[in-house]
C-alpha cells in the first residue's frame, strides 16, 4: 500500500495540470496596453482617454467641473504638448492633444493628469488615486481620423445618451466639452478670463477645429 501511495504522489508531480507557479496566461493590470509607446511625428494630433476609478464620483457636476477646467487652464499646454479639445463624461475624460514627440506627450500628460488627479480630489472632498490606469492614446494620422476624433470628443455625451434611450436635441451643446464657448473660457472673477485650451498648430487640427 505505501508503494502504491509513493508511485502516485510521484507521478502527481510530474504532471504539467492543474495550478502551477507561472501557469495560466499572464497578468495584466488595468485596461491599456503595457508595451512602450510608439514614437509619432509632431504632425499627427491624438486621441487621449482617461478614465477614472470607481470609487471617486461623478465629475459632471458644476463644482467638479469647475476644479477640472483650473486644472486645464494650467496644464494645456506644457512641455510641447497642446490639449485643443476635451470632453468630461462622469468616469472619464477624452482629449485631442498635439505633442512636438513621444518625451513632450509623456511629460506634458503626466503633468496635466497630477493636476488633474488634485483637482478631482479636492472637489469630491476625497484622497487618494484618480486615475484607474494610464492613459490610452490613438495616434491620428489622417484628415479625416482627426475631424472624426475631433466630432467624437465634443459629441461624446450625446453619444452616451444614444445608448441609454435618449435622443439629444440636435442643437444641444455639453457644456462640459469644448463645444461650449463657456467651458473653454476661465473666469477669474469676472475680472479676466483666459482659454483652457491651446490653439492646435498642426495642419490637420487647425481645419478640424471650429472653435464656437
Amino acid at each position: 500500500m505505501r508503494r502504491r501511495e509513493a508511485v502516485q504522489l510521484e507521478l502527481r508531480a510530474k504532471t504539467w495540470g492543474g495550478k502551477r507557479k507561472g501557469g495560466g496566461r499572464p497578468r495584466t493590470t488595468g485596461w491599456v496596453s503595457r508595451k512602450a509607446r510608439p514614437e509619432f511625428p509632431k504632425r499627427y494630433p491624438l486621441h487621449i482617454t482617461l478614465r477614472i476609478r470607481r470609487d471617486v464620483g461623478n465629475l459632471r457636476t458644476d463644482e467638479c467641473f469647475a476644479e477640472i477646467q483650473r486644472a486645464f487652464l494650467g496644464g494645456c499646454e506644457k512641455f510641447g504638448m497642446r490639449m485643443v479639445e476635451f470632453s468630461v463624461q462622469p468616469d472619464h475624460i477624452h482629449l485631442v492633444v498635439e505633442a512636438d514627440g513621444k518625451e513632450s506627450l509623456t511629460r506634458g500628460m503626466q503633468g496635466l493628469a497630477i493636476r488633474l488627479a488634485r483637482a478631482i480630489n479636492r472637489a469630491l472632498g476625497r484622497k487618494g488615486k484618480v486615475f484607474a490606469d494610464r492613459y490610452h492614446q490613438h495616434i491620428l494620422k489622417s484628415p479625416t481620423e482627426v475631424r472624426n476624433a475631433v466630432e467624437y470628443v465634443r459629441c461624446n455625451y450625446a453619444k452616451h445618451l444614444r445608448k441609454r434611450g435618449k435622443m439629444p436635441h440636435p442643437w444641444d451643446i455639453d457644456r462640459y466639452s469644448s463645444m461650449s464657448g463657456r467651458a473653454v473660457t476661465y473666469m477669474h472673477d469676472y475680472d479676466w478670463s483666459a482659454l483652457v485650451v491651446a490653439a492646435p498648430r498642426t495642419w490637420m487640427l487647425e481645419r478640424a477645429v471650429d472653435r464656437p
